[in-house]
């Protein structure tokens, strides 16, 4: 089973995103910790492809998908059009220095949250792997 989402990039679309999860969730029945790991995770995701991917350019899309892998299992992936980015680069939000700058927390929330993570095309997509 794959499932797939093309959004505009405006933040106000972030909401097809959560009735894109909520559907998932009725459809494979998903504990209920991971539907939350799985919303905050992808909602996330598309927030900084978005912003910080796509610029908010309207023209620009992001593409969101999710596929059943293995009885248990669900991975999600989005992908932008953006420059890119480098994970290993980003600053630790729970560094005292951090804590107090607003923002900066999405990729440290979206490794935390799933069960695997790994970044491509230059961090222009994420796949995320939940155990639901």
């Amino acid at each position: 089973m794959k499932k797939e989402l093309v959004i505009q990039s405006v933040p106000d679309r972030i909401s097809e995103v959560e009735k894109f999860i909520e559907s998932l969730r009725d459809e494979l029945n998903f504990r209920d910790d991971a539907f939350g790991n799985v919303m905050v995770a992808t909602t996330e995701a598309v927030n900084n492809s978005i912003i910080h991917g796509n610029k908010s350019d309207d023209k620009k899309n992001v593409h969101v998908s999710c596929e059943v892998a293995g009885k248990y299992r669900l991975k999600v992936t989005v992908r932008d059009s953006g420059k890119g980015f480098d994970p290993g680069r980003l600053a630790d939000p729970t560094a005292p220095q951090n804590l107090e700058i607003p923002g900066g927390r999405g990729v440290f929330l979206m490794t935390h949250l799933s069960d695997e993570i790994s970044f491509r095309d230059e961090g222009r997509v994420v796949e995320m792997v939940f155990n639901i």
